[in-house]
């Protein structure tokens, strides 16, 4: 069988959250070797042990081919686990980054994940609001721009202690962003989102989905984890 012609965006990943429960029986070595061969094939897969109800692991994973991810996420299910809740996105950069280093571009663009000594574990989808009486898009173009740059200075409060992954998904999922957060410590991750609900970008215009929080670990760390 001919393979089908690659898909991805022009220019950076696909991205895809699977959040899963296991079945009543999980081949833990079929799950081994599918992560494995995805790596093999140039996709990036970070695990995580989710806590509570909502999931118990997330496979996040990254890839130029879109085909790799979803033949990744086959292979899972037919292992045993069985996909609670999923998140379609790309990564991109910003319309408000003009200017930036090619350097700081390329992060963005193609993103070396986990981050290396960031354990602790976030993701949630966000849109801005489009209320009658705030509404992000009916703001030109400079005003957005300086709520998203006084947004950015909160932001970079927490360089060392948080990394954040925003993805675009306006159009690919029910949210515009899916926002991925690595931290050092788990508070990290409790201070930085507080912190950055007071800019006027947050406070006003922003709106949030479900957060599902855990903790980074090697495939035998998570499937020793959520298999138990």
């Amino acid at each position: 069988m001919t393979a089908p012609a690659p898909l991805g965006p022009a220019r950076g990943l696909n991205v895809v959250h699977l959040f899963c429960h296991p079945a009543v029986s999980v081949d833990a070595g079929a799950v081994r070797k599918a992560v494995d061969d995805a790596g093999a094939t140039g996709l990036q897969v970070v695990t995580a042990a989710i806590m509570g109800a909502k999931a118990d692991t997330c496979f996040m994973v990254l890839g130029e081919n879109l085909w790799d991810l979803r033949k990744f996420q086959s292979r899972i299910q037919a292992a045993g686990f069985k996909v609670a809740e999923s998140y379609v996105s790309v990564t991109e950069v910003s319309e408000y980054a003009a200017g930036m280093p090619e350097k700081m571009i390329n992060d963005r663009l193609f993103p070396t994940l986990p981050p290396e000594g960031m354990k602790a574990f976030c993701f949630y989808p966000m849109s801005k609001r489009r209320g009658d009486e705030h509404n992000w898009y009916a703001l030109n173009y400079e005003k957005r721009l300086e709520l998203m740059r006084q947004h950015g200075t909160s932001g970079r409060e927490f360089k060392g202690r948080v990394l954040q992954v925003v993805t675009g998904s306006t159009g690919l999922d029910d949210w515009e962003w899916g926002v991925t957060l690595f931290a050092v410590h788990v508070d990290d991750l409790k201070d930085c989102v507080y912190t950055m609900r007071f800019d006027e970008a947050s406070t006003l215009y922003a709106e949030f989905g479900k957060f599902y929080t855990g903790l980074v670990g090697t495939v035998d760390e998570v499937l020793d984890a959520t298999l138990a």
